[in-house]
């Protein structure tokens, strides 16, 4: 079974995928327009930030897992995996402090100005008076929208350096918030408009892209800070760049739109020029603890996807299929049995939605679960009882 790995992966991780059995290709620099052809005989993919399309799916008939060494699959033609019955999986909450940890960094660069600090010591000059005007973060509101696991670290670093936290979160529940120490607040509105600072925690989703809207930048307080660490493509580019051109908000971001595909490239981004705004290079979860952490939780999933078939952290497989009924068949444990069984559903007319068979001790007799998509009538559970050298026993019920 080979593995693709088309990203950079932790070298010694890479001898943990060679311990499966796996044959290892590690190929981090091939370029996602030629990812398809790369993944043509490989079993399993594992990508960091590279784009898999349909074509990817549809070129690489073996393949059957594609990893996201990272949290989120925004990357993953999901959709596409799914009509293939390829399973995809991600690796949420191992960057969490890394990401959690650069969002104060940039929340303290607001604040204090510390890049524009820099700058003007490298270029020669010494300006006490001007940079001593920070307001402090003490006190101070912090808004996070979306407090999964990374703004939950957030949430606690910033309560350390004694801000307020308020937060908005779909799931977030009042007693959770009451043993976290937040503020919760019902719509993203209400957080922006009573925040200093505002930072961006939020999958990237059909229904969170653009989340941050021209008319949530509005609401936010003159002169108030945004961060975000989480997806550029959650805010509305236009309006964010016309906010921070204008001067009504400060920006701190660790992502762009149209940031480069490779690691290292020219880019052009008028808002990265803007006095306003501070920037690093989608660098959130490139810490080595970070890395490892994904690395470790990766083979993980590999390995359980090669021992057993289960998949930890798929995203795609359905949380309710179109079974209406179940089929319960205890029977012999010998060939052929389920084979026959099924063909009597199959000439009833009824597909399967999925299936299980559990093999009891000494291997005498299993039980067979068999979820249909439409009821079984009885004369197609009498037709099955009927292999009485077979079958032990048969039940049906709805669900």
């Amino acid at each position: 079974m080979k593995i693709l790995v088309a990203d950079a992966f932790p070298r010694e991780r890479l001898a943990d995928l060679e311990s499966l059995g796996l044959a290892v290709d590690h190929r981090p620099d091939v370029p996602a327009q030629e990812l398809a052809l790369a993944a043509q005989d490989a079993t399993v993919l594992v990508v960091r930030s590279k784009q898999v399309g349909a074509e990817v799916f549809e070129a690489a008939e073996a393949l059957s897992l594609v990893v996201r060494a990272g949290a989120g699959v925004n990357t993953i033609d999901v959709p596409a995996a799914s009509r293939r019955g390829i399973y995809v999986a991600n690796c949420p909450g191992q960057n969490s402090i890394a990401v959690a940890e650069l969002a104060i960094g940039l929340l303290l660069s607001l604040d204090r100005r510390i890049p524009d600090n820099v700058a003007m010591l490298r270029a020669g000059k010494w300006d006490k008076k001007r940079f001593s005007e920070a307001e402090g973060l003490f006190g101070r509101t912090l808004g996070v929208l979306g407090l999964g696991a990374i703004g939950r670290e957030v949430a606690r670093r910033a309560q350390a350096l004694g801000m307020h936290v308020s937060a908005f979160s779909r799931s977030l529940r009042e007693e959770e918030a009451r043993a976290l120490g937040v503020e919760r607040l019902g719509d993203l509105p209400s957080v922006v408009r009573t925040a200093d600072y505002v930072s961006l925690h939020l999958p990237l989703t059909p229904q969170t892209r653009g989340i941050v809207s021209r008319e949530l930048l509005a609401a936010m307080k003159p002169g108030a800070g945004l961060i975000n660490t989480a997806r550029a493509e959650l805010v509305d580019g236009d309006a964010l760049l016309a906010a921070a051109r204008e001067g009504r908000i400060r920006l701190a971001t660790d992502v762009f739109g149209g940031e480069p595909e490779k690691g290292k490239a020219d880019f052009a981004s008028e808002l990265a020029q803007l006095p306003g705004v501070y920037g690093t290079h989608h660098i959130g979860a490139s810490t080595a603890q970070a890395q490892d952490a994904i690395a470790r939780e990766t083979i993980r999933i590999v390995a359980a996807f090669v021992r057993t078939g289960e998949v930890p952290n798929c995203v795609n497989v359905a949380k309710k299929t179109p079974a209406r009924a179940r089929l319960v068949v205890r029977h012999h444990d010998k060939v052929g049995v389920l084979a026959n069984v099924l063909a009597l559903v199959r000439e009833a007319g009824i597909n399967v939605e999925g299936m299980r068979n559990i093999v009891f001790e000494s291997a005498a007799a299993a039980s067979a679960s068999i979820d249909l998509g439409s009821p079984p009538d009885e004369s197609l559970l009498a037709r099955i009882r009927a292999r009485t050298e077979e079958v032990l026993f048969v039940e049906s019920f709805d669900l």
